[in-house]
């Protein structure tokens, strides 16, 4: 049986989407209403500044449908700041918010600087060791030396994935290299791009080669895991819902065009 695949964004409210993905004239309180017609899931990077609120995390569920799943950045302050030490504190309280979501969880994201080397291995391995046994957690690097057998163990132990990317730190070929070992019975990928482009209103980048290699990828982890997440950029392409549309279309996976979005006054009452 394949995978079950979640595909979306990274992030949902942006200025220049308004027009070319929402409707003309949609006011922000409206956006994730509409965006979750369209895609199933999305990547919460707001997370990854401060703890959300209990009034968010309910407002995120209520405008969201029932099967709708979101992903959550770690707080940059155990990441960064603490560099995953002394952290249970906030840890705690993090996840008490965010499991108010119950089945709209779907992951939490431990994205770790690129000055994070194996020399911290102990604090890697003492944070992961403290992780829930339930729930999925993914951990992103971005220093090329933990890709080793070391790390893949370290995770496997704990189901925790290890977060495949298209990146400047990681690149799309040393990923492919990690799925016949891939550690958890989910995955969890990220299109990522430089930061040198500033309109996120139309495709800008032609990256359909790499999405066609993405999608032989995608095959090959759909027989070693159960479900798989996966959330474009912005500067992937320059606008991410179209590039998310484009591989849905390269898996043959149903495609809903920002054209069907239709506001409904009940939807927005």
């Amino acid at each position: 049986m394949k995978a079950r695949t979640y595909l979306g964004t990274q992030g949902w409210n942006y200025e220049g989407w308004v027009g070319p993905f929402y409707p003309r004239g949609s006011k922000p309180k409206e956006l994730l209403s509409l965006y979750g017609r369209i895609f199933d899931t999305v990547e919460v990077d707001s997370t990854f500044y401060a703890i959300p609120s209990e009034h968010s995390i309910k407002g995120w569920a209520e405008r969201t449908p029932e099967d709708f799943k979101f992903s959550l950045k770690l707080p940059s302050e155990i990441t960064h700041k603490n560099r995953l030490r002394e952290s249970q504190e906030v840890f705690e309280l993090f996840m008490q918010r965010v499991n108010l979501l119950g089945e709209k969880l779907a992951c939490v994201l431990i994205q770790l600087p690129p000055d994070f080397s194996p020399r911290e291995y102990s604090a890697l391995s003492n944070f992961i060791n403290l992780l829930p046994s339930t729930g999925h957690f993914a951990v992103e690097f971005r220093d090329a030396n933990w890709l080793n057998d070391q790390t893949i163990n370290l995770l496997a132990g704990r189901n925790v994935a290890l977060a495949l990317t298209d990146s400047r730190w990681i690149n799309r070929r040393l990923s492919f290299g990690l799925i016949e070992n891939y550690p958890a019975d989910f995955a969890y990928v990220r299109w990522l791009g430089l930061r040198d482009l500033t309109d996120y209103s139309h495709i800008q980048i032609d990256r359909s080669r790499e999405l066609a290699e993405w999608a032989e990828a995608f095959a090959a982890l759909q027989k070693r895991t159960n479900e798989l997440y996966g959330y474009f950029n912005n500067h992937f392409q320059g606008h991410s819902p179209e590039s998310c549309n484009q591989f849905k279309s390269l898996l043959r996976l149903p495609v809903t065009r920002p054209d069907s979005l239709v506001k409904q006054p009940s939807l927005f009452s």
